[in-house]
């Protein structure tokens, strides 16, 4: 199986750091608008993965969609930081993740047949 997870920041990083060490998929994305971002946090995780003893391919892309080809589960946690005083609601406003890229996402999950 393959998962993509949208944002590479900490939370992003954070649960695909987890997906990757309870070997959740055989193949893991991490996809980000900064560049080198995804990428960079990708080959930490490979790293630890004799130590820790898991081997969940991992890769990070910078805006490079077709990654997300066949993927079964994406899990989608872009968002801006939050500053002092700032609601939930106002972090909405700026939407970070445009629908143009959910539809990029959307066309390359692979569908699932009804269980």
């Amino acid at each position: 199986m393959k998962i993509t997870v949208v944002g590479a920041g900490a939370v992003g990083a954070t649960v695909a750091d987890n997906i990757a060490r309870k070997e959740l998929c055989e193949e893991l994305v991490l996809l980000d608008i900064k560049e080198g971002l995804a990428e960079g946090k990708a080959l930490d995780m490979t790293q630890t993965a004799a130590l820790l003893g898991f081997d969940t391919r991992i890769t990070g892309s910078t805006n490079d969609y077709s990654k997300t080809a066949g993927s079964s589960v994406v899990v989608i946690t872009s968002g801006i930081p939050r500053k002092p005083g700032m609601t939930r609601e106002e972090l909405l406003a700026p939407m970070p993740i445009s629908l143009k890229a959910l539809h990029r996402i959307s066309c390359n999950i692979l569908l699932m047949p009804s269980l």
